[in-house]
């Protein structure tokens, strides 16, 4: 069974985040569909998601986990020291999404929007879903 990434296409960060996954997922546990495509819009609906959600989405076993929830999960599942981040679970979610919300809020301004997207390579291009 795998699971499903949305992330926001326009942003860079989000970006490097899919890039990094998928260079620390060598299992291919994750697949990728921007909030954007007909695909994310699809289990956008399917889980009530507001439009204007700041945030990367986690669907994983049929559950929709969102902000720090997500990240956190997805680092759990990747192979690399970045799967010890999940321990942050463990700090109450109001306080987690608090510096998400802020470092979501500004991502635009430090990191800028992509202008353009590169070509994915044939194994990336199987995982997107979009």
């Amino acid at each position: 069974m795998s699971a499903v990434v949305l992330f926001d296409g326009d942003c860079n960060v989000c970006d490097w985040s899919v890039q990094f996954i998928m260079k620390h997922d060598r299992a291919g546990y994750f697949h990728f569909a921007s909030l954007q495509g007909e695909v994310g819009h699809k289990m956008r609906t399917t889980f009530d998601v507001p439009p204007m959600i700041d945030s990367v989405l986690l669907v994983e076993q049929d559950r929709l986990y969102t902000k720090s929830d997500a990240a956190l999960r997805i680092c759990r599942s990747l192979d690399s020291p970045v799967k010890f981040l999940s321990l942050l679970l463990i700090v109450p979610r109001p306080i987690r999404n608090l510096a998400y919300d802020s470092f979501a809020r500004n991502r635009f301004h430090w990191f800028g929007k992509k202008q353009s997207c590169k070509l994915p390579t044939p194994e990336e291009r199987r995982r997107l879903i979009d």
